[in-house]
């Protein structure tokens, strides 16, 4: 199990295991690794550079560095770290099944999901996505998903698209004013689906009640059932 934004979500994962879990009969056991930010970074900075797959719709963006230019677009070198140095550390130091890997990003940290999920091959086996940034770079995700689709034949991955039902744009506080997460995710999985792709399997939930700093150990609480539900599951 490899979270996203470490600081956050792997002692709030661990967490929700534990209690939800019930020693592996509603959430089975697994090993969990941490994807954190870079040493000397923040996280906004690391996050920006790491997760994204090609330069923002603001070129004017702002750095939170004083004396750093932002740096976005790296997802894909950030993917090869994890298959060139993650994957061979977890594999020699702990008893994992690399055969069952599951993914879990929220935000910018499941842009980095999707670059994986489109990668030469699917690193992970599952992927849990919440609240995608689809809307990121003029929504080039969408376009990336054509292209992918224009070349390849087959997806082999089971995929979970999450949102909270506050994370569209509606009247209300609580409700987005600029994105429609809730639409963007419908039309993502539409896509996908619409594929056909023979080893692609796609879900998606809309939470009740949460928005886009509320969702997140939602997001983990389904992911974790829904890819590795428990015995008594």
């Amino acid at each position: 199990m490899f979270v996203t934004d470490a600081p956050y979500a792997f002692p709030l994962t661990r967490a929700i295991a534990s209690r939800a879990g019930r020693k592996g009969r509603t959430i089975g056991e697994f090993i969990l690794v941490g994807l954190s930010y870079a040493n000397g970074d923040t996280p906004e900075y690391s996050r920006r550079r790491d997760y994204t797959p090609g330069p923002p719709d603001d070129p004017d963006v702002r750095s939170d560095m004083p004396g750093r230019e932002p740096k976005f677009g790296e997802a894909a070198a950030f993917a090869r770290f994890i298959a060139n140095d993650v994957f061979p550390f977890v594999t020699k130091h702990y008893r994992a099944d690399m055969h069952r890997k599951t993914f879990i990003g929220h935000s910018y940290g499941s842009l980095l999901g999707l670059e994986m999920l489109f990668g030469e091959r699917a690193m992970f086996e599952n992927y849990v996505l919440g609240s995608p940034s689809l809307w990121f770079g003029r929504r080039m995700m969408f376009e990336r998903e054509k292209a992918v689709a224009a070349s390849r034949r087959d997806i082999r991955a089971n995929v979970l698209l999450a949102v909270g039902e506050y994370e569209a744009i509606r009247p209300g506080p609580r409700f987005n004013k600029r994105e429609d997460l809730v639409r963007d995710m419908r039309a993502f999985k539409a896509a996908l689906k619409s594929r056909n792709y023979p080893g692609l399997k796609v879900d998606a939930d809309v939470i009740p009640e949460e928005d886009h700093l509320t969702v997140g150990p939602a997001v983990i609480t389904r992911g974790l059932r829904w890819a590795l539900p428990g015995s008594e599951e």
